[in-house]
């Protein structure tokens, strides 16, 4: 058979590729194996790592382009550079190239433990920590139900097996729970990937296999965790294992509380002080390794610490995005083909020429499938669900991949594993780790879609698309006037709904710089006047809302204060850099004498890059939130949909009445429509405001005045209506001075009513 027959996708120019990486892999060994030192090599450790990064990426691409996880392929190309393949072929070159010397082993095991800590710091921060807990009941009987029964059967066939195969039969209790765990946990890894390809993330029964593999995982790694503190000790000590459980539930505890708001202020604190680079990837890095060194200290294993770590840091309100993609891309590219490769390389499939290993391979294989089936198929029928979701939610359960090969490892380091069990177990992983995509995905083809089903998924696609949920953090720029009061009021409704944190930033001095001591103790007690504005609003906000909170989301709310250390526009520029996405402008004067806005307020939107939202307080305000009467107008373009939706997040914090006004943009006055489309465009406008007012919840008036100028009917209706505050849309237009059109331009020259410019 061919290398084409096995692997179609690749094309032509691929396959020189593969046979020059597996020439390369042949000589280097050679040349290795010519120096004469018995010491550790640094020289071979580098082709060791380069060989292991470039081969897994190699076969890990051809895994994916046949539908397989790409981890698949860096556990494959281990076992080809181990003793089952190449070691078979060529036993010098893999003698030379990966030789058994204590020393030289250390150095690539040492990059694979930590590798470990990565891997695991990325699965936390993939968790998805509120659908577990929003889909407690259901994925709790599933997981429940799916951990007892392959355990269960694991622990049984521990207990059962000849002493000739335990590798310590004094130690068989600590071996039975590693083959119980080995077989109990899903990768929620391979499970979310699988779900995420066939586009089923937001499908009920999607939602709730990932969920179960979450509450599996987490379940699974508290299992591991006590598993290898009795493994330490090689018997059931009652007080160790006291200290192991009691420790573990309290540092679960202490994470989840108040460990949580460390991790989230650190990652605040160290984005917002430090000038180098990537200072928040280091202060990760660092939590990560603090509570591994905790979860080590009472007695189990670093791999929990570093997993809660990553759910902690995954919940951070500020740039995990940016962290999750400096994270994974160091991961996927370094440590895991290294782990997954040298994992791959201590399995020796030669073993299973003993017809008593294989028969234990294959046993454990359906012993695994059946029981992990089973038991989520059980789970999920207690639950209520058709058979056709029971038979998903089994298939979807049944991936081992990453989970089992770590467990496998910690075993095998711990000596309660030898190397034919160590070798059953990842040839379980892999088996069942394959078979479970094509299940899945022919599982998953069989189910309907419902009608409450698809009308959400409409909505969440909307939450993906959305405009203000791009946002993570608000910069609040104020000087104490009565428009940076409205300004920390709407702070608060988005620090509220949203769970943004807020920075805030008294501009009060000239150039951004205050001379007289005083005055810097003045801004001071000023800034914090504000924040505590915000604060007050955004709790105000909370009580009012009467949903239940999503689990993580009800913390106090984040203000924080930007010290002005430096000139305006440079404060300005390096927030933007920092995170800070979105500023909402509350100073005065807004206009200059001569109808245009003031030099101040254009020189900050030039320095700051990110979103503004220009806020002038006019007329009387009411305290209340509720009384507040908001007004949109909308044309139709996404301009003004935008400041629709940051109107309605206002609107949904608040309970204030919001009434949209249609308008025909100037700007699209140049191509004159047909007769029938120019009296059905508001309706076009109107049907997708409401799709929008739908996500939020929200009742939305709508008006269609006679055909006037823009600025005069949206004017008039703000008077005739009593409303207090019109949010507007706008875009900037080219040219020296700020302008945003002559709709925009107009009311603030004129508006007797607050309004607020989204700048988009």
């Amino acid at each position: 058979m061919t290398i084409r027959a096995i692997f179609p996708q690749l094309r032509r120019w691929e396959l020189p590729a593969v046979a020059a990486c597996v020439i390369v892999c042949s000589c280097l060994p050679v040349f290795a194996a010519d120096g004469k030192s018995t010491g550790p090599s640094e020289a071979l450790f580098l082709v060791q790592i380069i060989i292991l990064v470039v081969i897994g990426r190699l076969l890990g691409e051809a895994m994916v382009r046949i539908g397989q996880p790409s981890i698949m392929g860096q556990i494959i190309g281990g076992i080809l550079l181990g003793p089952s393949v190449f070691g078979y072929l060529l036993p010098g070159a893999q003698s030379a190239l990966f030789p058994a010397l204590d020393t030289q082993k250390a150095m690539a095991d040492a990059v694979a433990q930590l590798g470990i800590l990565f891997l695991l710091l990325l699965a936390g921060m993939e968790t998805d920590l509120a659908l577990a807990l929003r889909l407690r009941r259901a994925a709790a009987g599933v997981s429940l139900t799916g951990i007892v029964v392959p355990f269960a059967f694991g622990f049984a066939l521990g207990e059962l097996l000849p002493a000739s195969l335990l590798p310590n039969p004094d130690a068989r209790l600590v071996t039975s729970l590693f083959l119980g765990t080995a077989l109990s946990i899903s990768s929620v890894k391979i499970v979310a990937t699988v779900v995420r390809e066939m586009d089923f993330m937001r499908r009920n029964v999607g939602q709730l296999i990932v969920a179960s593999a979450i509450i599996d995982d987490t379940v699974g790694w508290v299992i591991i965790a006590v598993t290898f503190s009795l493994a330490q000790n090689g018997a059931v000590d009652l007080p160790t294992l006291a200290q192991s459980v009691i420790g573990t539930a309290l540092f679960m505890a202490f994470s989840f509380t108040i460990g949580r708001r460390i991790v989230f202020e650190i990652i605040r604190w160290t984005n917002d002080r430090f000038k180098s680079d990537l200072p928040v990837l280091s202060a990760i890095i660092a939590i990560m390794g603090a509570m591994a060194i905790i979860t080590d200290a009472i007695g189990v294993h670093t791999v929990l610490g570093a997993f809660v770590a990553g759910i902690l840091v995954g919940q951070s309100p500020i740039l995990t995005r940016q962290i999750e993609g400096q994270l994974r891309a160091l991961t996927t590219a370094l440590f895991m083909p290294v782990f997954f490769g040298l994992t791959g390389l201590h399995t020796d499939l030669s073993v299973l020429a003993d017809w008593s290993i294989l028969l234990l391979a294959v046993g454990l294989v359906v012993i695994a499938s059946l029981g992990k089936f089973g038991g989520a198929f059980v789970g999920a029928k207690f639950g209520g669900f058709s058979n056709a979701e029971a038979i998903a939610l089994g298939c979807g359960m049944n991936a081992r991949g990453s989970t089992e090969v770590i467990v496998a490892s910690i075993g095998l380091s711990v000596g309660v594993l030898d190397e034919r069990l160590f070798s059953v177990i990842v040839a379980m992983a892999v088996v069942t780790t394959m078979a479970m995509p094509p299940t899945l995905r022919w599982a998953l083809a069989r189910l309907p879609m419902r009608k409450e089903e698809k009308d959400r998924l409409e909505l969440e696609a909307f939450k993906e698309q959305s405009f203000v949920s791009q946002f993570e953090r608000i910069l609040l720029a104020t000087d104490h006037s009565a428009s940076s009061d409205l300004a920390a009021r709407i702070s608060g409704y988005f620090a509220a709904l949203r769970k943004m944190p807020v920075t805030v930033l008294d501009i009060r001095g000239e150039d951004g710089r205050t001379a007289d001591p005083q005055d810097a103790k003045t801004n001071a007690i000023g800034a914090q006047q504000i924040s505590e504005r915000v604060k007050a609003t955004a709790e105000t906000a909370v009580e009012a809302q009467d949903e239940v909170a999503e689990p993580g989301k009800g913390d106090a709310v984040h203000v924080s204060i930007r010290d002005k250390d430096g000139k305006l526009e440079e404060i300005l520029t390096e927030t933007a850099e920092k995170g800070h996405d979105i500023m909402l402008l509350g100073v005065e004067p807004a206009d200059s004498e001569n109808g245009k806005y003031s030099a101040q307020l254009a020189g900050m939107i030039a320095a700051f890059k990110g979103t503004i939202a220009i806020v002038a307080a006019r007329g009387i305000i009411p305290e209340k939130d509720r009384d507040l009467r908001i007004l949109v107008p909308i044309s139709g373009t996404e301009r003004s949909l935008r400041a629709a939706e940051f109107a309605l997040v206002v609107a949904k914090a608040t309970g204030a009445a919001i009434t949209a006004v249609y308008f025909r943009d100037p700007t699209q006055s140049t191509s004159l429509p047909r007769v029938s489309d120019a009296g059905n465009a508001h309706m076009a406008a109107f049907e997708q405001l409401d799709r929008i007012a739908s996500f939020y919840e929200v009742d939305v008036e709508k008006v269609a005045p006679q055909a006037s100028a823009p600025e005069l009917a949206i004017l008039k209706l703000a008077r005739r209506g009593r409303f207090d505050l019109i949010v507007l849309g706008v875009s900037r237009r080219a040219g020296r001075e700020l302008s945003y059109g002559s709709v925009a331009d107009t009311l603030a020259e004129t508006a007797d009513r607050s309004f607020v410019f989204v700048e988009t």
